[in-house]
């Protein structure tokens, strides 16, 4: 039997800069301040309790335009404070930063959104004033408004806005990775040569929707190219992020499929010239913990009582596109007819066996979808289940900010680390060599390792 101790999960707290992020309606508890996300100080104050707890990252989600009408319009949304208003969160970074030492801080943003070459800049800046502590979620966009916002017609076909992102990819890959020699930047006071121009190369990049000629205005950081999250979970979003990613973000509603996804996606990992142990997976979970498995059970409960089950429906209506509200909650979903429904019918009535499942309970399982809800030992032990599954951390949902990240930190975090599933010490250098102890670069097998020296000299 081997002694090799149980590797430790990473951890990352998944939230938004907003009010309504996955579960809704709770922000109306009397000890709840997600409401507060306008205040600087509401997240530095997070920041340092999940510091506290040798938190790997905050991870931030981010939407760019609303979800498709609910009951004919987006009334719902405005209501309930789901992801509207919402902010940007890469103005965040560097205030967290600063407030804290080691903790990552990861945000999502689209393709959609910005131009490549000024994306690049900013990211690059930010890795710079975080000493390397950036992460980038790569992603898409399904939300036609999103893309209205933008100035397109409508929603870009889905495999087309995969090919899109490799370009995106590309484009930074070449600024980041091949712009800039690693001693170019000089700054020699005796000479008075700050760079050395012949180390600074344009990328001339010409492609499909960018032309880019660089080159890169920021000198090298810390990581260079951010630490890359992804979260494709279509057959052109796992092989994307086979490709391109270090840390995959799945919600697997069981541990067999986690296993399932883990490995198809590390298996397209190795086809593209990678190592499989070049990604870390990272689970979506929620956690009720209290002393004793009933008390934890009656949180719970008590949790349940301020859930918005409108809202939530409405949120996932609005990401798929079938608008559920013009139907009562305690309809079954079996007598819907509404096109596109039958996957929904097939996966709660998997759930529900004792009677009709109705949209209330494809409602409540959208707020409770891989909750735990036990004492310190019960979720430790679950939890070491999912990393058996192939699972590298958790992100980590929130009822509550901050009382799920407090009570998490204070009376979860100590039972993982005495059994060996959080670390105790944080791994000194960039979030990439904190979470792969290979250093602060991207390994010469990734795709965007191959512009180094690809390049010719400014003067050429």
């Amino acid at each position: 039997m081997s002694s090799t101790p149980p590797r430790p999960l990473h951890f990352a707290a998944f939230v938004m800069n907003t009010t309504g992020h996955i579960v809704q309606g709770t922000w109306r508890r009397p000890t709840a301040r997600q409401s507060d996300f306008n205040d600087l100080d509401h997240w530095v104050d997070l920041a340092k309790t999940l510091e506290r707890g040798k938190f790997d990252a905050i991870f931030f989600a981010d939407v760019v335009g609303l979800y498709a009408p609910y009951r004919g319009d987006e009334r719902k949304y405005f209501e309930a404070g789901l992801q509207v208003p919402s902010n940007d969160p890469s103005v965040l970074a560097s205030a967290i930063a600063y407030a804290t030492e080691h903790l990552g801080i990861a945000f999502t943003a689209s393709i959609l959104q910005e131009h490549p070459f000024n994306f690049a800049r900013r990211i690059s800046t930010l890795d710079h004033a975080t000493k390397g502590r950036v992460a980038w979620n790569i992603v898409t966009n399904y939300l036609p408004n999103a893309s209205r916002n933008f100035g397109h017609e409508g929603l870009t076909a889905h495999d087309e806005r995969y090919a899109w992102a490799d370009e995106y990819v590309d484009v930074t890959y070449k600024l980041w990775e091949g712009s800039w020699e690693e001693d170019a930047l000089v700054q020699d006071r005796e000479r008075g040569i700050h760079a050395d121009y012949d180390k600074v190369h344009r990328i001339n990049h010409a492609g499909a929707r960018y032309q880019v000629e660089g080159p890169h205005l920021v000198s090298p950081s810390p990581q260079r190219t951010p630490l890359l999250f992804q979260a494709g979970a279509s057959e052109a979003g796992r092989t994307f992020a086979a490709r391109n990613a270090e840390a995959v973000f799945i919600q697997a509603p069981t541990l067999a499929s986690a296993a399932r996804d883990t490995s198809d996606v590390r298996s397209r990992a190795v086809a593209q010239g990678r190592q499989a142990d070049d990604l870390k997976f990272f689970q979506g979970l929620y956690v009720v913990p209290a002393s004793t498995e009933e008390e934890a059970k009656r949180k719970a409960a008590e949790l349940d009582e301020w859930i918005d089950y409108d809202a939530q429906l409405s949120h996932m209506s609005g990401a798929i596109g079938i608008d559920f509200g013009h139907e009562d909650l305690d309809t079954p979903v079996g007598e819907i007819r509404t096109e596109g429904v039958q996957s929904i019918v097939g996966w709660i009535n998997d759930l529900v066996t004792d009677r009709p499942a109705t949209l209330r309970d494809v409602a409540h399982f959208t707020a409770t979808n891989n909750r735990i809800v036990g004492t310190p030992e019960q979720i430790a032990d679950q939890l070491a289940a999912w990393r058996d599954a192939g699972v590298d951390g958790i992100n980590l949902v929130n009822a509550e900010i901050p009382a799920t990240y407090e009570e998490f930190v204070d009376h979860v975090i100590p039972t993982l680390q005495e059994r060996g599933l959080a670390q105790t010490e944080y791994t000194e250098g960039s979030l990439r060599n904190k979470l792969f102890g290979r250093g602060d670069r991207l390994p010469e097998r990734h795709p965007a390792a191959s512009y180094r020296g690809a390049f010719a000299p400014l003067g050429a």
